[in-house]
């Protein structure tokens, strides 16, 4: 039962992570009307460096492909992992009414991380 509950709340999270990464490139999400303008600045300030949406973008579909699957699932944890800092920091200091959403997805990618530690053990030993 707790392998089929971590398939599906990894297949959520990875297929949020890959249509968020998508619309980096496609731009097919329209932001929000009502976006503060403190996070309307910092998306801006985003935008400015050319580079850094399509690397986040190609980072948060990589991430939420090998988050889907089972044999890749810890590598795809700690490749996420990173965004999903930017996102909690983002939710908390500018626009905290997205940090609910954001904290679940954090935990779930906590949790993956956690059920998936002994695979990590080998890059922290001798």
């Amino acid at each position: 039962m707790k392998q089929k509950i971590i398939f599906v709340l990894s297949l959520i999270f990875g297929l949020m992570f890959i249509n968020a990464g998508l619309n980096k490139f496609f731009n097919y999400m329209p932001p929000p009307d009502n976006l503060p303008e403190k996070l309307a600045k910092a998306f801006q300030a985003f935008m400015a460096i050319g580079w850094l949406m399509p690397l986040v973008g190609f980072v948060e579909i990589l991430g939420g492909l090998l988050f889907i699957f089972p044999r890749t699932r810890a590598l795809g944890a700690l490749v996420i992992f990173p965004v999903m800092i930017g996102i909690m920091l983002t939710n908390t200091v500018t626009e905290p009414s997205g940090l609910p959403i954001a904290l679940v997805f954090f935990i779930i990618n906590i949790w993956v991380i956690f059920e998936n530690r002994h695979k990590y053990s080998p890059m922290l030993t001798k």
